[in-house]
């Protein structure tokens, strides 16, 4: 049975090209023939579902629930924020992931469940049918009224995470040894938990993410499936707006005019309409290396480029944002450019010099000609990310100084430095909002080396104040390098652009 959709036929040719991983769960299915059915309406407008189930219970030897699924198989990440409508008349009414083996209503299945009543729980029936005792087992959490819930399949390992907004996912069950096959059913249920009575439930930031092995080297071991999505960063909504599953693309610039992002893709620079569409590549002439580490003036009028050239690292250049022949700046090597002034005279970036110091170190250039400066000179650790802020006075940027890479910030001329996070995350990349009110940057685990920032790693987007104040989550993905490198808010300081990234869901 196929998904029916929630609007009108010319709204679905809006939303094609990013269809397939916005709907991953493309079928739907009352499993153990409930007495009263249910249905799962996807809305391609902001990318949610919203289901409706009855069902006895999913317990013992047998279940009876509504589920919209697909199949996959390897090892995943499922992440979605949930919720139940109303108040309910079964405290046991429940939404959550389930993977499964089959469509028989006593399948052997693991969930990770969200109650009525606001429990949460691992339940697993680890054989199909009843003759096993306990039929199903379970692991109850530990916090109430969550509304974000991740399930990971880490070989025979499945990990139940929770959250609500603004926190990190806090692991709260896992079990190790669940013997289900390769290929399963993995999607969202719902369950009334009384045959004579229907529930609903939504979802939105949906996200499977197939993954890969801890020692993945995605430079050398090949590219997974990449998605762009924009972000309201006040309601937390994501939308996926466009994908590739063949060729990596990276970092995402949103356009002055606030209707285009601009983004690289095999050494070449694109742009592409916010709400999706096809990518049209910008004339960058002879310069066709372009990494992940590109810059719009503030003025709106020129794009800076870092690209490598034969021979030679990473060398910065820059090209009207309307596209031209470039002008090299940086000769020197490698250099990734970060940032421009507010006044467009000058550009900040991270560079390597083998000659003075093997360590990579924050320096600044002017347009019109003149020496680098140096404005970082730490003898351990790496200063990388420098980003001007609106009002010129400070530029941020992430070092490792202390030992884990934490979100800093300095004058223009390097002086007055102090950090601005302390805490146990790598903190990469802090992107200023054009307001001059927020910072947001990419946290990567306590796994992730402090001077790295890899490919493929379960990472979070964080954002806090200008001011000071609480640091907040504001997405939890699989990503890194690449996913959020460049300044990548609305002109409005409304939304963020970043890139995530998945195996390809049918194989």
């Amino acid at each position: 049975m196929k998904l029916t959709l929630l609007v009108a036929f010319f709204l679905i040719g809006l939303f094609a090209i990013a269809q397939k991983s916005a709907n991953p769960l493309t079928n739907h299915i009352d499993i153990g023939n409930p007495k009263l059915k249910g249905e799962t309406i996807f809305n391609p407008a902001d990318q949610s579902y919203r289901l409706k189930g009855g069902g006895y219970n999913i317990w013992g030897n047998r279940d009876e629930f509504h589920y919209a699924y697909i199949t996959l198989k390897g090892n995943f990440i499922l992440t979605a924020n949930v919720k139940l409508a109303g108040v309910g008349k079964e405290e046991h009414r429940k939404i959550g992931w389930m993977v499964r083996t089959s469509q028989q209503d006593d399948a052997a299945h693991i969930s990770a469940t969200l109650h009525g009543d606001g429990s949460n729980e691992l339940q697993w029936r680890p054989l199909r049918g009843a003759w096993m005792l306990p039929n199903t087992n379970e692991i109850k959490g530990v916090k109430k009224n969550i509304q974000i819930i991740q399930l990971e399949r880490l070989g025979k390992a499945y990990i139940m995470r929770i959250a609500n907004p603004g926190e990190p996912l806090q692991e709260i069950a896992r079990t190790e040894a669940v013997e289900l096959p390769d290929s399963v059913m993995a999607g969202i249920f719902v369950c009334s938990h009384n045959a004579d009575q229907t529930e609903e439930a939504t979802a939105w930031n949906v996200r499977i993410e197939k993954t890969v092995p801890e020692n993945y080297n995605g430079y050398r071991d090949g590219t997974l499936a990449n998605r762009m999505e924009t972000m309201d960063v006040f309601t937390g909504k994501r939308m996926i707006m466009h994908e590739d599953e063949t060729t990596r693309f990276e970092a995402p610039n949103w356009m002055p005019d606030g209707k285009r992002l601009l983004f690289n893709q095999s050494g070449s620079i694109y742009t592409i309409p916010v709400e999706g569409g096809n990518p049209e590549k910008l004339n960058t002439g002879e310069v066709s290396r372009s990494n992940n580490d590109h810059v719009i003036s503030f003025d709106g009028k020129w794009l800076g480029i870092s690209s490598s050239r034969p021979n030679a690292g990473s060398t910065i250049y820059y090209v009207p944002i309307t596209g031209g022949e470039p002008k090299m700046l940086v000769d020197s090597t490698p250099s990734y450019l970060h940032g421009w002034s507010t006044n467009g005279k000058e550009v900040v970036y991270t560079g390597q010099r083998i000659s003075q110091s093997p360590i990579y170190q924050i320096r600044k250039k002017p347009i019109n000609g003149g020496p680098e400066v140096q404005l970082t000179f730490s003898e351990v650790g790496r200063a990388d990310g420098p980003e001007y802020s609106p009002d010129g006075k400070w530029i941020y940027f992430n070092a490792d100084y202390s030992g884990t890479n934490q979100i800093w910030r300095m004058k223009p001329d390097g002086s007055a430095q102090e950090q601005l996070t302390f805490d146990e995350y790598n903190d990469w990349f802090p992107h200023i909002s054009p307001d001059n009110k927020w910072i947001i940057f990419i946290s990567f685990p306590t796994t992730v080396v402090s001077d790295d920032h890899p490919f493929y790693k379960r990472v979070m987007l964080r954002m806090m104040p200008v001011s000071g104040g609480p640091i907040r989550v504001i997405a939890y993905l699989y990503g890194g390098q690449g996913t959020i490198n460049t300044p990548s808010w609305s002109p409005d300081s409304k939304r963020i652009a970043f890139v995530s990234n998945s195996g390809v869901l049918n194989k």
